[in-house]
């Protein structure tokens, strides 16, 4: 066994490359290790002598290692991670130089804003932002650099990143949920933060197979690419032994991941061919979102070293699965409690029922912002098929604890079911308790027993997005509550109203059966559910009155980064579409036409030898193919000229909201009819004349 990875030395290999607490409680100074611990528990201002401290001790631990840079590691607008590297070299009188790291360096950078999504913050000619040190992520090595993790925000102090909502919605949380547990008399708990564990979808190919894709380099997903004899009918997929490449590529992965104090658990085969999943263990949501963003990074750039390519597409291939990024979210106690673990007898813990109605009011309250968090031109691909839950939000709570709000909206005794063994029906198997309820994996919010899985996000998203909106409307209903139960003499009284209330006014979110079913489409909609199926329908809802307001009052974004915020995506969603738009029409008049017509030269000209060699021998198979293929081949070259009208009509429209949506009726429209005649043409083609591995090619390229 490998020395590094063998189970003994996993304990001493984590965390190795992390500047965390244990390594900072060893070259601290007591005074200075204390000053640290407060600000990352208490939000204060770190002094700039205590600052100098921490960055020397950085410095030097970092060095040790190798490090000679560093550089504020930040989540712009763009969803991935940006850096800027800085040397640690200080020049010298003499000419030679010395490694220094100052207190003032730790705590603030000076990028260039100017070429980030700012969604009208600021013009192109305002260049300065700043980044400034978030003490509650530790500083980490990758690639040898010191990485300090970051929040980023304007020259006016706007957030221009994904991070500082997320860390502000946090501390709106923690406010409320103190609130409420104290008029529960938890009085000794002092800290409240949301917890979040994602499990993330992937996809492995060849990477010479994938180089000879545009359409994979340019968008990330296949924009062409006839269904193979073989997908995923068989489930064979799905848990089964993972081959020798991909073993080795997760072993790897696993290790860098570990050194960078990652806490990766989970690996196994998804669904789909080709597909993957690795979960990590819960952890707070800010390091969650650091962690899971370098996850991503670190699953591409170890894929390479094993000769594969990863792809974080939500949809790379048409007809098999996509990828998603499932969002289990919780609360915690800094005294450790779960304020969603229902305990032994949910109906009778009370504390859980007020948070557990908090999160259904929110949620059906909030419907719209929880679909618009997840909203992207490649996740409209994923929600509502058969991998992907619809792209109406419900929420899933089972039978146990539908049984027990259904009581309690009714004023009954909750007549529960005794807990039972499952039966296996083989003696020699040990028994086990059966859960109180089944898993519904087409729920797009589920309760999995202490926590919320949010199935939604697609498998690129950054996790702060959803997280930060999470966090701000459980917090906005918690606030309600507290406001309401303060200063009451009825106390209990109160609080079995307040519950029955909210159960009786927002139970129509609560959804148990298959969101899959058409059913389920009209009975959401006579339920008033919103059904915003793309991205152009969802957005507008993000600049509501409502909606400004709610994120305003809890001090998570202004008005103007609202807007921004807005802006950006609908950016994105057109940018990316006419980028496709763009991939599509290269391939198919460069590659795909050539490829046919050279097909159709090739068939007549073995259909004329044919004749040439005896006038009575039949040709009609190529003259058939060559009907076919000559009639597709128009048809092709028509909707390549329909795709290019489209694009250029877009250039005329301004207003961006209107863009978006004709990118999705027209533009987006266009790519699928060229695709469905492009599709039927690689059907009808020799593989030796087509011009792109095929699909069966790339599913099927790694073993």
């Amino acid at each position: 066994m490998n020395e590094v990875t063998s189970p003994t030395n996993v304990p001493a290999l984590f965390g190795t490359m992390v500047f965390n607490d244990a390594v900072m409680k060893e070259r601290l100074p007591k005074a200075t290790y204390k000053a640290v611990r407060k600000a990352i528990e208490e939000g204060v201002t770190l002094d700039i002598d205590v600052a100098n401290v921490v960055a020397n001790a950085m410095k030097d631990w970092a060095t040790e290692k190798g490090a000679t840079h560093f550089t504020h590691w930040f989540q712009p607008m763009t969803g991935i991670t940006a850096e800027k590297h800085d040397s640690f070299i200080s020049p010298c009188s003499d000419d030679s130089v010395i490694m220094e790291f100052s207190g003032k360096e730790l705590i603030k950078g000076e990028p260039d804003a100017s070429s980030f999504p700012s969604g009208g913050l600021r013009a192109t000619f305002e260049a300065r932002g700043y980044t400034a040190w978030d003490p509650t992520s530790y500083a980490f090595i990758k690639d040898g650099i010191l990485c300090i993790p970051t929040a980023f925000c304007s020259y006016g102090g706007e957030a221009l990143d994904k991070k500082t909502p997320l860390l502000r919605s946090m501390e709106a949380l923690e406010k409320q949920a103190l609130r409420i547990l104290h008029l529960f008399g938890n009085e000794d708990v002092h800290h409240v933060v949301s917890t979040v564990g994602p499990e993330q979808e992937y996809f492995l190919v060849d990477k010479e197979v994938y180089e000879k894709r545009k359409d994979l380099i340019y968008c990330g997903r296949t924009l062409f690419g006839a269904k193979p004899p073989k997908g995923q009918e068989l489930e064979d997929h799905y848990f089964g032994v993972i081959k020798p490449r991909v073993s080795a590529y997760m072993k790897d992965l696993n290790q860098e991941l570990w050194k960078l104090g990652v806490f990766a658990k989970t690996q196994h085969n998804e669904v789909a061919p080709a597909q993957h999943e690795l979960a990590p263990i819960f952890t707070t949501t800010n390091l969650a979102t650091d962690h899971n963003q370098l996850t991503m990074e670190l699953m591409k750039s170890v894929a390479i070293r094993h000769g594969m390519v990863c792809l974080l597409h939500e949809k790379p291939f048409a007809g098999v699965n996509g990828s998603g990024k499932h969002n289990n979210w919780s609360i915690s106690t800094d005294t450790g409690m779960n304020l969603l673990e229902p305990g032994d007898t949910p109906c009778e813990n009370a504390q859980f029922l007020l948070f557990l109605c908090a999160v259904i009011k929110a949620v059906d309250e909030h419907q719209d912002l929880l679909r618009i968090s997840v909203a992207s031109a490649g996740n409209d691909h994923r929600l509502g098929a058969n991998e992907a839950p619809p792209a109406i939000v419900s929420m899933f709570v089972g039978e146990e604890l539908g049984g027990i709000l259904e009581a309690l909206e009714n004023g009954t005794a909750y007549q529960g079911k005794p807990a039972s063994e499952m039966e296996i029906g083989v003696h020699v198997l040990p028994r086990f308790p059966k859960d109180t309820t089944d898993r519904n994996r087409t729920s797009p919010f589920a309760f999995t027993g202490n926590k919320f899985e949010f199935r939604m996000l697609g498998s690129s998203f950054s996790i702060a997005g959803p997280n930060f909106v999470l966090n701000t409307i459980v917090a906005d209903a918690l606030e309600q509550m507290a406001d309401e139960l303060e200063g009451q003499e009825d106390f209990i009284g109160t609080l079995n109203e307040l519950i029955k209330h909210t159960i009786r006014t927002h139970k129509r979110i609560i959804f148990n059966g298959n969101n899959y079913a058409e059913e389920w489409v009209e009975e959401a909609k006579k339920r008033g559910l919103l059904n915003l199926k793309s991205t152009p329908e969802a957005l507008p809802y993000f600049v509501s009155d409502a909606n400004i307001a709610l994120f305003g009052h809890h001090g998570v974004l202004t008005e103007s980064e609202v807007r921004s915020r807005y802006e950006i995506t609908l950016e994105n969603y057109c940018k990316v579409l006419n980028i496709e738009a763009e991939t599509m029409l290269e391939m198919a008049r460069k590659d795909i036409l050539p490829a046919v017509t050279a097909y159709t030269r090739e068939l007549t000209e073995t259909a004329l030898a044919k004749r040439a060699l005896d006038a009575a021998i039949s040709c009609e198979m190529e003259t058939t193919l060559i009907a076919k293929l000559s009639a597709l081949s128009t048809g092709l070259y028509q909707k390549i000229g329909a795709l290019e009208d489209a694009l250029l009509q877009s250039k005329q429209i301004t207003e961006i909201a209107a863009c978006a949506t004709f990118y999705h009726d027209s533009v987006f429209a266009a790519m699928q009819e060229l695709r469905a005649i492009a599709d039927e043409l690689e059907s009808l083609t020799a593989k030796t004349c087509w011009p792109f591995p095929t699909y069966g090619d790339l599913l099927f390229s790694v073993c």
